[in-house]
């Protein structure tokens, strides 16, 4: 699945589908600033989610980054950048 822009929608069911729903914060509500801790997520579905963020949009997320992603609208933000990158070229 390729796509123009990677949005919220987009992290919330790539979560859900790495590490199933989080018992303490539902994710529809408002996630993109808080941090993958706040919500449920641990680094090993941070992890998965990143890679799954990988193959479906085809994207090449760096070690740091995935271990540097504290919030969903952070990881976002990365993916976005690499999918205008690949428009530009």
């Amino acid at each position: 699945m390729s796509s123009n822009e990677f949005t919220l929608d987009d992290i919330r069911g790539i979560l859900r589908q790495s590490a199933g729903e989080p018992e303490n914060l539902p994710l529809d509500g408002d996630i993109a600033e808080r941090t993958f801790e706040e919500i449920g997520y641990d680094s090993l579905a941070r992890l998965e989610a990143c890679g799954r963020i990988e193959r479906e949009y085809g994207v090449s997320l760096d070690a740091e980054l995935i271990q540097g992603t504290s919030t969903p609208a952070y990881l976002i933000a990365a993916v976005n950048a690499q999918l205008v990158a690949q428009l530009a070229s």
